[in-house]
């Protein structure tokens, strides 16, 4: 029991007679009648312990007492100095819950980024008045959040008034577009509109390209969603194409990454950080997997393409500190290489390989 409240706080009944008269206590994720509160804050309340477990879990073990300043009025809040306090402690929760709502999202845990971005949204609100544009990455947040769930209307509603507050901020910036295009063009995608979703894309990739280069990583992802579009109308070759563009564009970069890492290790300690984030291992792993797939289940194999996907792959776990994982795409990567004469990524992935096996013998693996 002990350890069951460590994972999910704890909280006691609302005692009615303790609330100020003609003011109700509302719930943190519905907003119907509270009836417990967060026994850490006592600032924060719920209807029931299932939506208290799911806040605790998607954000607000991490905010807890962060909340206890904000909601609770004293006379130096209520002061211009205190509101100006106030606002600055709001604009650092919404980018603490921007993180961890990203982070679940890139993971596949929609379920428990939903807090985080609901939460992002009202604090965002709050910051910046509604119907402002700084209110878009948090709708998109948890507009993704409810495509992972499948909840198609409350998307549409969301991207509609991100969509909108775009229109009237003309002096937005591309990543904001860019950002914006990306989530209607995945709307698209799963409601089947597939022309409309391959705009939505192109215009993705127009402003990400403005904003990060031509040739930058978040521009190819875009290219990315395209071919899986094209890959859904049948249109293989122009698939193929697309996810030959973006391996090559990872690869360069992956490459790169390798190259200065492997520099630094002459602190072996080193080589216990990953050299980037959870989320940004995740959506490439996914990527790379996808294109695999896609290459192993075509009857005409591109030896190449497999070749440079799978040493993407083995790069990419190592950077994590993967060292198995690094192992098993790279013997991958050697065998579809070798079915190439003197085939350019031989050499690097053996250099690979050797550098992996040297290192097997560190006393602490690489993660599960």
């Amino acid at each position: 029991m002990e350890a069951e409240r460590q994972v999910f706080g704890t909280t006691s009944k609302i005692i009615p007679l303790a609330i100020p008269k003609g003011t109700e206590k509302l719930c943190e994720l519905c907003q119907r009648r509270a009836h417990l509160q967060c026994d850490n804050c006592c600032v924060t309340f719920y209807c029931d312990a299932e939506h208290q477990q799911a806040d605790w879990v998607g954000i607000h073990e991490k905010i807890c007492q962060l909340l206890i300043p904000i909601r609770t009025p004293t006379l130096f809040s209520l002061q211009r100095t205190g509101r100006i306090e106030i606002q600055l402690k709001k604009a650092e929760l919404i980018e603490i819950c921007r993180s961890v709502a990203q982070s679940k999202l890139s993971e596949g845990k929609h379920q428990e980024a939903l807090p985080a971005a609901q939460f992002c949204l009202c604090c965002s609100m709050d910051v910046h008045g509604p119907s402002t544009v700084e209110l878009v990455p948090a709708y998109l947040l948890l507009a993704e959040a409810n495509m992972g769930l499948g909840n198609i209307t409350l998307v549409t509603e969301l991207l509609s008034q991100a969509e909108w507050a775009v229109l009237k901020s003309p002096e937005c910036g591309h990543a904001v577009h860019h950002r914006l295009h990306r989530s209607l063009g995945r709307l698209h995608t799963m409601t089947g509109n597939l022309e409309a979703a391959l705009l939505n894309f192109a215009n993705d990739i127009h402003f990400a390209s403005e904003e990060y280069g031509l040739h930058s990583t978040v521009t190819c992802n875009g290219y990315f969603l395209m071919a899986n579009v094209f890959a859904k109308q049948g249109k293989m070759p122009i698939a193929r194409s697309l996810y030959s563009e973006v391996a090559n564009t990872w690869h360069c970069h992956l490459t790169k990454l390798l190259k200065t890492h492997v520099q630094n290790i002459q602190n072996p300690d080193m080589l216990l950080e990953p050299s980037y984030d959870k989320a940004w291992q995740v959506e490439a792993d996914k990527m790379f997997r996808t294109m695999v797939e896609f290459e192993q289940n075509n009857s005409r194999k591109d030896s190449a393409q497999i070749a440079l996907v799978t040493h993407c792959l083995a790069m990419l776990c190592f950077l994590g500190g993967d060292f198995l994982k690094a192992l098993g795409f790279g013997s991958t990567a050697l065998q579809a290489s070798q079915l190439i004469p003197n085939h350019d990524l031989t050499e690097p992935i053996q250099g690979l390989l050797q550098l992996v096996k040297s290192l097997q013998t560190d006393p602490h693996p690489g993660p599960d």
